[in-house]
């Protein structure tokens, strides 16, 4: 009888598993389904290669136990230094990454098709080149992978982002692409992008889970080692999460979300994970022909330009991270001989309006349920946020019995289901935004307005249900 083998001896053998080229779960056996995204016929088997290490915590760790570079040091011997952050030239992407780049960090940008991703990682690389050049230290290298370098040298020009010290080579190899990070010695390092790149030392497609691992970690490693700033496109799925696998999202230092609708002007950047920095700002941009402008001052896109009293139309302020951003909220009620009436928004949160609509009806009498409502917000703007649910009632009911409301009005408040009005976070922020945007009335809750600081020019109205709302905003009605 033949031995049996030992638990070293079977060690030794190829691993395989299947891994989902969506989100990356791996399971042991071939399934049609991913267990964790649902997606079908995306498992895709990985062969891992056989180890030699030994089995058990003892002899493990003394067969990986190697001496370091240098031994560990106090905390307060460490010198930051080396990890101050350096301004980008792009003021609202600095504002979202915490007063600028960190050298070594990679930082994931993540987005739509066609949202603006590599407009706006271009006009970076140029600005920092503008700087390096000044400064007369090492170039920018910007290495893309979906798109010639003719064609990219066409939107610099668009847009206005050629620079000496702008480098710029079209490269699918990981190991051309680090050939030519090893020529250059970037100060910073734009790839577009990950997925498009491929290691010839790993199995695998570009874009599949074990090729972006690879190139990821390849990029980190080479981002911590030389310290040069590294910036990295990232494709999303259909459901919007960031393609590959999900430790891409863990081994990088920052992920920033680029959000905006393609028929739109507006773009936000958002940061979700951010290890040197804040992750409740958020970056304004306008996407116009000649490029992509920070914009400081956003409150011109999402206000009409004209101030009058219109009937259907009502300001407020939300809270995007920590930044006030002003939005108005237009109505419109118009009758119907259809069996069911239409509920139409855009921008806004389609249950929170159906709620709001229900609390008219219910508390206040205003009946809709034979009318086509439409509710939109101006400029693209996009919020979910309950504060707003004062505003969209204010906006109803002025559309609904046509009575203008007020110029210089403002009002943000959560409705509930009985038409009180709830306390909501920050309203002195709010408060003071609107101020400075030229309005000087204001409805806001009852519940926490009594610690609130006077606002100069500012004429603040507090209530505690919906009615009282009304009736502040529609004296007439």
């Amino acid at each position: 009888m033949s031995p049996s083998p030992t638990r070293s001896s079977t060690s030794k053998k190829a691993r395989t598993s299947y891994v989902c080229t969506e989100c990356g779960w791996q399971s042991p056996k071939w399934l049609g389904q991913c267990r964790e995204c649902k997606e079908w016929g995306t498992l895709t088997e990985h062969v891992e290669a056989p180890g030699a290490l030994p089995s058990g915590g003892a002899a493990l760790a003394r067969a990986t136990a190697v001496r370091p570079a240098e031994p560990a040091r106090p905390i307060g011997e460490v010198s930051a230094e080396a990890a101050r952050a350096q301004p980008t030239g792009v003021g609202e992407l600095d504002r979202v990454l915490g007063g600028g780049i960190v050298p070594g960090a990679v930082v994931l940008l993540a987005g739509e098709p066609g949202v603006g991703k590599s407009t706006l990682l271009l006009d970076v690389a140029a600005k920092a080149a503008a700087v390096a050049r000044q400064r007369g230290t090492r170039p920018v290298l910007y290495v893309t992978g979906e798109e010639s370098a003719s064609q990219v040298r066409l939107r610099a020009e668009r847009i206005d982002a050629i620079d000496p010290a702008l480098l710029l080579a079209s490269e699918t190899e990981l190991g051309a692409l680090l050939g030519h990070v090893e020529a250059a010695s970037p100060s910073l390092l734009v790839v577009d992008s990950v997925q498009t790149i491929a290691s010839a030392q790993v199995e695998g497609s570009a874009g599949g889970v074990t090729q972006v691992r690879a190139v990821a970690s390849t990029l980190i490693a080479v981002a911590k080692e030389r310290s040069i700033p590294v910036l990295l496109v990232g494709h999303v799925t259909k459901d919007g999460g960031i393609a590959g696998p999900r430790v891409l999202e863990h081994l990088v230092d920052v992920v920033c979300q680029f959000e905006g609708d393609r028929h739109a002007r507006l773009r936000l950047l958002r940061a979700v994970k951010n290890r040197y920095g804040p992750t409740d700002e958020v970056g304004c941009f306008d996407l116009g022909e000649r490029g992509i402008i920070g914009l400081e001052d956003p409150s011109g896109l999402f206000l009409s330009s004209a101030r009058s009293e219109v009937p259907g139309t009502c300001a407020t302020v939300t809270l995007e991270g920590r930044r006030p951003m002003p939005v108005e909220v237009q109505a419109l009620v118009a009758g119907t001989n259809a069996g069911s009436p239409r509920r139409t928004t855009s921008g806004l949160d389609h249950s929170r309006v159906a709620m709001a609509l229900a609390v008219l009806q219910a508390r206040l009498g205003v009946d809709t349920s034979s009318a086509d409502v439409y509710l939109s917000t101006v400029g693209g703007a996009r919020t979910v946020e309950p504060a707003t649910d004062l505003a969209v009632a204010v906006a109803v009911v002025s559309a609904a019995r046509n009575l203008p409301t007020p110029a210089g009005l403002a009002a943000f408040g959560e409705v509930g289901l009985t038409g009180e009005v709830r306390a909501t976070v920050g309203i002195q922020r709010r408060l003071a935004e609107a101020a400075r945007l030229g309005f000087d009335r204001a409805i806001v809750p009852l519940a926490g307005s009594a610690e609130l600081r006077t606002v100069p020019g500012m004429q603040v109205l507090p209530v505690s249900h919906v009615g009282e709302a009304i009736g502040a905003a529609l004296p007439r009605g």
